[in-house]
């Protein structure tokens, strides 16, 4: 028997019980279109979700300065850092132990039967503070290199610390007292995507802040544009502190390309066990199958064996149409997995990612699920004895 003649023989078993045919493929079909979808949703996911990463976090650096050595970045040193390729924007901020509970209270009047202060943190900061933690002043404005050339007493307060002390509006000026001192208070910063505590702080300028114990920078806060926050994290504290560069520590994001990996990992693990699982049930589903048409196929195969065909040839045949049905599974179950990822990532508006080597080798791994379960009904039917057979 020639491979033609096996292929038309196999064909023309599977042909001849369509219906069993199809339920038989369908265990594989979900289990290959499982696979796809599941690798593709993950890829799709994970460079939607690292687009997002990339928006939010990956173009923000943090540069910390260690507690006993304070004194090593100037606060002019923003200036060097602004100018980096890269760079959008840039703040210092600096606060101490003392100024991390301070009291304060929006009117003079000390009344001692009720409580009249609140306590919040009172930092310093360049004027380009508003930039650098992306926020936008919600009444007023923020403090300039005038009133640090002045040392005018003005403060700004984040938007839950305003209406902690009950200032809604600036037209008048109001004054808040911080200790025995009032300061007026000039603008409102809200809206801050990052360092989000910074809504319950005072904010001072560096020139007065030096009454509360704030002297020195503690931290530096930068933007950069997307792809510079690797570059701009090894050059920024050589930028701050020529010489001392070495004692910053410098919090950067992670790589982008880390977490696609890790999203992509993830959800593979969770969802692969699932396509497995149909994979196991399609090979159970085409080996019982197999088994059960050996059954009935054994006057045939008596026949067969009676007229010269050889254990190999059964055991061939049987194999050829247990792979053919896996293949035809994995090829119907390969399209359907891709029209699936196209159709989720259109729904979502997501840009989808095809793996078409995944795609091409679907269909083979459907055939091999396909062979290997028929394997034992194969070898079932190559050893049966003609004479028993035909009885």
């Amino acid at each position: 028997m020639d491979l033609r003649d096996l292929v038309n023989e196999a064909v023309a078993g599977m042909l001849a019980r369509p219906v069993r045919t199809a339920l038989t493929t369908l265990g594989t079909v979900l289990g290959i279109t499982t696979l796809v979808v599941t690798l593709g949703i993950a890829a799709t996911a994970g460079n939607q979700i690292v687009g997002r990463f990339d928006e939010l976090t990956a173009t923000t650096i943090t540069v910390e300065v260690p507690e006993d050595r304070t004194a090593i970045v100037p606060w002019d040193a923003i200036d060097q850092v602004v100018r980096l390729r890269g760079v959008t924007s840039a703040a210092a901020v600096a606060e101490s132990k003392q100024s991390a509970n301070l009291s304060v209270r929006s009117n003079k009047i000390v009344d001692p039967a009720r409580v009249t202060d609140r306590t919040l943190t009172v930092v310093a900061s360049s004027p380009s503070l508003p930039q650098a933690v992306k926020g936008s002043m919600i009444e007023g404005r923020f403090f300039d290199a005038g009133h640090l050339a002045r040392k005018d007493k003005v403060v700004v307060v984040g938007e839950h610390a305003a209406e902690i002390l009950g200032i809604t509006r600036l037209e008048r000026a109001p004054a808040i007292f911080l200790g025995k001192h009032a300061y007026t208070v000039i603008g409102i910063l809200g809206a801050m995507k990052r360092e989000r505590d910074l809504s319950n702080a005072v904010m001072v300028p560096p020139t007065i802040g030096r009454q509360f114990g704030i002297k020195d920078v503690t931290r530096v806060l930068i933007n950069t544009s997307l792809g510079a926050a690797d570059l701009i994290a090894g050059q920024a504290p050589l930028a701050l502190s020529p010489g001392n560069e070495s004692l910053l520590q410098v919090i950067a994001p992670p790589s982008p390309t880390r977490a696609r990996d890790g999203v992509q990992s993830d959800v593979n693990s969770l969802f692969l066990i699932l396509g497995l699982v149909s994979l196991v049930v399609g090979a159970v589903g085409i080996a019982n199958v197999t088994l059960v048409t050996v059954m009935e196929r054994v006057a045939e195969i008596g026949l067969r064996r009676s007229l010269g065909a050889a254990r190999r040839h059964i055991a061939a045949q049987f194999l050829l149409e247990s792979t053919l049905t896996g293949l035809t599974g994995g090829v119907i179950g390969a399209s359907l997995g891709v029209v699936a990822i196209v159709g989720v990532s259109v729904a979502k508006q997501w840009t989808p990612v095809l793996d078409l080597p995944l795609a091409m080798t679907a269909p083979l791994a459907g055939a091999v699920v396909g062979l290997l379960a028929g394997l034992y009904p194969a070898l079932r039917a190559a050893h049966m004895e003609p004479v028993d057979a035909l009885r």
